[in-house]
């Protein structure tokens, strides 16, 4: 999962999924992260705070996270994406603002948004009205649960931040290490080793993972064709987005819609 600067195509959406390691990123949903099992490294800022199961933690909008993964075996997690217009009257408190310590414990969580969450996950189960009722609770409860702080007094490293903003804001384009240099004023060699040692890949890997987050949340919500798919996500040709959807989802884009598809139809029996 590489949910890097995302636009969902819902006001309200999830994945529920085994958890793994994803480098920075930011997007304009808050995200809440629900353990389900094992636990999961949240990182915000400059930060990494622990999970275990039955954990809850909430990254606000535009704020650069990622996730490590330590413990063996099965570790899963529900993450789900809210649209910020759903919490009325507090959107400019969204921009300003965010979660000291982004984690609520178990032992500190009400029975009662742990529902609401699960709920959230059953789609065909909940209608338009009461998952908005669902999501404005959840995020309710946060905001008045968690303590807040204003952002800049978390804000990540500048240059990390201006490097996943300037990708999530030119990966449709045709872009390069040497360009992004230019662009944002710093040694391509220093850029380098930010990919290497804080993103864990390389420059042109980071770029195709941005890309693929963005082809699959199309391949799963909506009807565009494949080849749509892959010139709307920035690949320079079908089968170079083939090749590489293969090698990081071990199946072709087109068999990962059907299993989507499939998926979801038994979901609603």
């Amino acid at each position: 999962m590489y949910p890097t600067y995302e636009t969902k195509n819902k006001e309200i959406s999830y994945e529920y999924k085994n958890s793994v390691h994803v480098p920075p990123h930011l997007h304009e949903a808050i995200e809440v992260v629900y353990v389900t099992k094992g636990s999961v490294e949240l990182g915000v800022g400059k930060e990494l705070y622990h999970m275990d199961e039955g954990d809850l933690g909430i990254v606000f909008p535009n704020m650069v996270h990622h996730y490590q993964v330590f413990t063996e075996g099965t570790n899963k997690a529900i993450y789900l994406f809210i649209e910020p217009s759903l919490l009325v009257g507090l959107q400019e408190d969204l921009k300003r603002y965010c979660p000291e310590n982004p984690v609520i414990p178990k032992n500190k969580l009400q029975d009662d948004i742990v529902s609401a969450i699960k709920m959230l996950t059953k789609a065909q189960a909940v209608n338009f009205t009461m998952s908005h009722a669902y999501a404005q609770m959840i995020l309710a409860y946060v905001v008045t649960t968690v303590k807040l702080v204003e952002k800049e007094l978390v804000k990540d490293d500048d240059l990390i931040y201006n490097v996943v903003s300037y990708v999530a804001a030119n990966f449709r384009e045709s872009i390069c290490l040497d360009k992004m240099a230019l662009e944002l004023g710093v040694n391509k060699f220093v850029l380098s080793r930010i990919f290497a040692k804080t993103f864990h890949c390389s420059f042109c890997k980071y770029i195709n993972k941005t890309r693929l987050n963005y082809a699959v949340s199309y391949l799963e919500n909506t009807n565009l064709s494949i080849t749509e798919v892959s010139l709307e996500c920035g690949f320079d040709s079908i089968r170079t987005f083939n090749r590489v959807f293969k090698e990081e989802y071990k199946m072709s884009p087109r068999d990962y819609r059907k299993f989507i598809q499939e998926r979801r139809r038994e979901e609603s029996k």
